[in-house]
């Protein structure tokens, strides 16, 4: 038989790879983007409940209702938007999911999708399945990231279906401001051009800055697809358990797509997260804990040659190595996996011609005596 593969160019992701090297070496991993600590034991504790409560069939396609009211309430709450819960709120099977069923919703063969690398490594994949043509805006270190929005204007033509969006950013750790999102609004105001908001680290931000959201913005809300994950949020990534918002057109279309893949997401998983969330700290102290965390690395690096500036959001913190070594980003990732026992993502494998800043990405979503232990590692370098 002659498969005729639909990614060629596609492999391993990036995140597998680092891992298993990690295992392999015994290493630190600070590469991929999960905790190495547990979930508050109530929310464990609600989980086992409504396991035992027997509430283990499929749950409805769109999500428990309970879980969609509370969505809409926070939602109201922090940023007094709001959505319908029964026809602007879907639960999804992780965030991942959300980002392929929104792309698919509004993008047809030969439609362009403007992406602001370095980026995701799903949005590619996704687009290019679909038939679209991804278009990139290059960030930079130099310019810490930020958005030329005069550049993502040039870049728009008669075939710009979609911009995706990323905020708080994985793997630079920035975030918009209000005035990213009102210069966003004056390019899509008088188009045809959807939005997807890759919203996932949303209550992971630092420095008392506030999260803009595509959907505090009017001329955004009204063609945006707000992707959200609550394995982030709440150090279960494990779970896949995330939400879509999105006005009732675009949910429409983003449901049809949503019950080919997987049609509903795991049901007592749902119900716990629908009462966790009825207490707002909960998810208020989040910003707290993980700027202790990013603090506790960064002190812990502090003696190195690393240099860096804090992340303002995510739980990634990116370092320049110059003053260490002219090896590729990608090269070195893998020898201080080997060597000292600290695994770390190249950013390079987040551009789609592999752009070498010289940065490497650590997560520090981990306990402290892995953080210190990392800290002293790489101070030897």
């Amino acid at each position: 038989m002659n498969l005729i593969s639909k990614q060629p160019n596609t492999g391993t992701t990036i995140f597998t790879v680092m891992s298993k090297l990690a295992s392999e070496h015994e290493a630190l991993n600070l590469s991929q983007g999960f905790p190495n600590f547990d979930c508050s034991p109530k929310l464990a504790e609600l989980v086992n409940h409504y396991l035992k409560k027997g509430m283990n069939q499929y749950a409805p396609m769109t999500g428990i209702q309970s879980l969609r009211e509370i969505i809409a309430q926070k939602v109201s709450d922090l940023y007094q938007v709001n959505y319908h819960p029964d026809s602007e709120v879907t639960v999804v099977s992780g965030a991942t999911e959300a980002l392929y069923a929104a792309i698919t919703s509004v993008v047809h063969q030969g439609d362009e999708v403007i992406l602001l690398e370095p980026c995701y490594d799903s949005y590619t994949p996704a687009i290019t399945l679909n038939g679209g043509i991804p278009v990139y805006v290059t960030l930079t270190p130099e310019n810490e990231y930020k958005i030329d929005w005069e550049i993502v204007k040039s870049k728009i033509t008669e075939k710009t279906k979609l911009i995706i969006l990323n905020t708080p950013h994985n793997p630079t750790g920035t975030v918009l401001s209000e005035e990213d999102l009102n210069r966003l609004a004056d390019i899509v105001k008088d188009t045809n051009i959807f939005l997807i908001g890759d919203e996932v680290y949303e209550h992971i931000i630092f420095d008392g800055l506030s999260h803009w959201s595509l959907l505090r913005n009017p001329v955004l809300k009204e063609r945006s697809f707000i992707c959200g994950s609550f394995g982030k949020t709440f150090h279960v990534t494990g779970w896949k358990v995330g939400y879509c918002l999105a006005p009732k057109q675009l949910s429409e279309e983003f449901r049809k797509v949503h019950q080919w893949l997987t049609f509903s997401t795991v049901t007592p998983i749902q119900y716990a997260l629908a009462d966790f969330l009825q207490e707002p700290e909960n998810y208020l102290s989040i910003p707290k804990f993980y700027q202790e965390k990013r603090d506790k690395f960064l002190t812990c690096i502090q003696d190195s040659r690393f240099t860096f500036t804090p992340a303002k959001g995510s739980f990634f913190q990116c370092v320049n190595y110059e003053k260490i070594t002219e090896e590729n980003d990608y090269d070195l990732a893998i020898r201080l996996t080997k060597e000292i026992g600290v695994a770390s993502i190249p950013v390079s494998v987040f551009y789609h011609r592999k752009n070498d800043f010289k940065i490497l990405r650590f997560c520090f979503a981990k306990d402290d005596e892995t953080l210190e232990k990392a800290g002293e590692r790489l101070s030897k370098l």
